[in-house]
């Protein structure tokens, strides 16, 4: 199976694009995605919503582990995932997620993932990503 250019990654998963996400990088080191943070994925707050920010780190964390599949493996899905929340980000803010492989093997790989808006650290998370 040949390795989608990156822009094309988040054609492949309908509710990225919905959200906005775009793809800058994606390779077998590192998964980067940005999205300016709208009104609705906020809370009543007018800062990101959790909710948000873990499915943002799902989908760079996700598409990292798609770049580093074993040869015959069709996808991957996430088995587990645990997101601290650090900061706020407003509306507006132009996120920035950069999913880094902790560790790749036959069955799995896990991934961490920092969501920054320029230098502040809004979330953490560390995912495992299952081989299908």
């Amino acid at each position: 199976m040949s390795q989608p250019a990156a822009p094309d990654i988040a054609s492949m998963v309908p509710f990225a694009g919905h959200l906005g996400f775009e793809v800058m990088r994606c390779d077998r080191e590192a998964c980067i995605v940005e999205v300016t943070l709208r009104p609705e994925h906020c809370t009543a707050g007018g800062t990101a919503h959790g909710g948000f920010l873990m499915t943002l780190a799902d989908f760079a964390g996700a598409a990292g582990a798609f770049m580093v599949l074993p040869e015959g493996a069709r996808t991957t899905t996430t088995s587990d995932s645990k997101t601290n929340m650090i900061g706020a980000a407003p509306a507006g803010s132009r996120l920035v997620a950069t999913a880094t492989p902790v560790h790749v093997g036959r069955r799995t790989s896990v991934w961490q993932t920092r969501v920054t808006v320029g230098d502040k650290l809004i979330s953490l998370t560390l995912q495992t990503q299952m081989v299908l």
